[in-house]
């Protein structure tokens, strides 16, 4: 019989080969995969003006041919516009040669401030150790030797000079470095046409290649994915012309020629992460440089761009792009160079929407559901396990900050049931395991107790959200909560009897060796009196069916409701693990608990009130 731990590592290897072979492959192809993943991203912008246009009773060919025309037109217009504003800003650099012979001049002679004295000394040292030892004096009487007549004298040197270039040898030299750009840019445009001609039939064929019994999880997957990355377009579009238009306003007011100019570079270069901002940021800097004759401009234009790209790159795009995109922020920076690495600069500028395909990816298919978790947004640990977690680490304060910001859009009941409880539940199971260490358990439960103790001061009934509280009248009875067999069900008790007392009941906790005979004796209830049994898993029956037997033989009369906090299988055939002695009412929740004694303490009130 195989075991499940090689199942589990012969996946986990199988998986790693897929995600080996794909990377190699994606590499390797990625002549094809380059612009095949720009016209996927072309198509996605473009896809609803096509589907606007089938509104209006265009057929879908036409209404393709329509779209990608006016895109064309849309794009060569505007990069004409820009190159022939270029043209004009390199034809009026002429007149500004004499701020840039200044500029230059005051960049090599620093002056005779503090750093050009410390720069001319640097230069005199430099002089000093460069400089060449004097030849020693000829020795008196020394033969002075003479070269021969016949040595050979020096190399001459020699310069190769090329022959003049023909037309066709020059048109070619400067075609050449366009002709890769714009044979990517053509499969783009044939890619893009064919995906949105053929959209309907190219998802039906990925509906039949993972077969139908996947169709629903293909549907939701293309669905989610499509609907991240055109929000990730839509968020992009709106900051890069943000971002522009800032950028533009700001040249405008320090007085930077062709501001509007510099304000759509920005725009458009921003498309390109982290180094797109810096080339934009470029262009107006150099051209203050050559305008001004001073160096406020070229300082204010470094300061515009620099406060501007700081707080778009560290606080307004994590924010959109991380709730829209489903992507946490380092996971962007992270994968962003490995997209680099893999394609270079187009895994630049398509890293996000790449890394969406793979988040959702991880996020539907099981076997890679490690990528949904390593590159997601969502919260990765559960308030409970994080809860658990920082106590184990011996971290009580980062533990108390989980649960207050549980506590801000909880009530105080589901804190203790849905956190704190479960939390309690991993450490009894990791102390039976014989997994955690005294000093840790110790520490943990003393710092659950601190905490219980802590919302009991600051939360009242109001606030704790209570199922059905009321104020107790004088006659109403008691609820003794008695811990099952261990600290932790003590714990657990506290907290009921807490909730208990804030909702209006008369509640008193026992201590957790309540079940001995000596404690027994102590105790004489009412007739309307309760037992409130509180026993946490693992082993959460054995104790609560031993203590129920007891307070049976005892008490026969009291009611007794046990509490097994956490439990999620039938109640009912719970109750027949009791067997003869079997509680009256059997909880898995603190709030359940509420409500029962409620109930049974309105029944009794109404009771005392008919015999007055």
């Amino acid at each position: 019989m195989i075991k499940p731990q090689r199942l589990a590592v012969s996946s986990s290897i199988r998986t790693a080969g897929i995600l080996i072979g794909v990377i190699f492959v994606l590499y390797a192809a990625r002549e094809i995969f380059v612009p095949l993943a720009f016209a996927i991203t072309l198509a996605l912008i473009l896809s609803p003006a096509v589907a606007w246009l089938q509104t209006m009773r265009v057929a879908r060919t036409l209404a393709v041919a329509l779209v990608m025309m006016i895109t064309i037109a849309l794009a060569c217009g505007t990069a004409w516009v820009i190159f022939n504003q270029l043209v004009d800003v390199a034809n009026d650099l002429p007149r500004y040669q004499q701020n840039i012979d200044s500029k230059l001049k005051a960049i090599r002679a620093p002056g005779k401030g503090a750093l050009g004295r410390a720069t001319a000394s640097v230069k005199e040292l430099g002089k000093e150790l460069s400089a060449v030892p004097a030849t020693p004096a000829p020795i008196p009487g020394a033969r002075i030797g003479r070269r021969p007549e016949n040595q050979p004298g020096r190399p001459v040197a020699v310069q190769v000079v090329d022959e003049p270039a023909t037309e066709l040898e020059y048109v070619r030299d400067v075609v050449r470095p366009f002709l890769g750009p714009f044979g990517v840019a053509g499969m783009v445009l044939i890619f893009s046409v064919f995906l949105l001609t053929k959209q309907n039939d190219l998802r039906n064929r990925l509906f039949r290649l993972v077969g139908l019994d996947q169709l629903n999880m293909m549907t939701q997957a293309l669905d989610d994915a499509t609907s991240r990355v055109s929000r990730y377009l839509l968020m992009q579009f709106l900051v890069n012309v943000g971002f522009g238009t800032l950028c533009g306003a700001g040249l405008y007011l320090i007085g930077i020629p062709y501001a509007v100019l510099w304000g759509c570079v920005a725009a458009i270069l921003r498309l390109v992460p982290y180094a797109g901002a810096i080339v934009a940021a470029s262009l107006p800097f150099m051209l203050s440089l050559a305008v001004f004759d001073n160096w406020t401009p070229p300082l204010l234009v470094f300061l515009l761009f620099a406060t501007l790209e700081v707080g778009t790159g560290n606080f307004i795009e994590p924010m959109l792009y991380g709730a829209h995109t489903g992507i946490s922020a380092l996971a962007l920076l992270l994968t962003t160079v490995f997209w680099t690495a893999l394609w270079g600069p187009p895994g630049l500028i398509l890293s996000t929407p790449l890394t969406v395909c793979v988040v959702v990816l991880g996020r539907y298919v099981p076997q890679f559901s490690f990528l949904h978790i390593i590159l997601g947004d969502e919260t990765v640990l559960a308030p409970e396990a994080h809860v658990y977690q920082r106590l184990l680490a011996m971290d009580d304060r980062e533990a108390r900050a989980v649960a207050d910001l549980y506590l801000e859009g909880h009530t105080l009941s589901e804190l203790y049931d849905f956190v704190i409880i479960p939390a309690l539940s991993m450490a009894e199971q990791d102390r039976h395991k014989g997994a955690l260490e005294p000093v840790r358990r110790d520490f943990l439960f003393l710092s659950i107790k601190e905490m219980v103790v802590e919302f009991s001061e600051k939360t009242g009934a109001d606030e704790a959200g209570l199922p059905g509280h009321q104020v107790a009248q004088p006659a109403s009875a008691r609820i003794f909560v008695v811990p099952a067999s261990d600290e932790a069900d003590e714990i657990a008790a506290a907290m009921l009897a807490q909730l208990l007392s804030a909702s209006g009941h008369a509640a008193i906790p026992f201590p957790v060796d309540f079940a001995r005979d000596e404690k027994l004796a102590i105790v004489v209830p009412r007739e309307n009196d309760l037992f409130c049994i509180s026993a946490l898993p693992p082993f959460a029956f054995a104790g609560a069916i031993t203590l129920v037997r007891q307070l049976k033989l005892r008490f026969p009369r009291t009611r007794i409701i046990a509490g097994v906090w956490g439990f999620s299988g039938n109640t009912e055939r719970a109750l027949q693990r009791f067997q003869q002695s079997q509680p009256d009412y059997l909880v898995t929740s603190l709030a359940t608990a509420l409500s029962y004694v409620a109930e049974i303490q309105a029944d009794v009130t109404a009771l005392a009130t008919q015999q007055d």
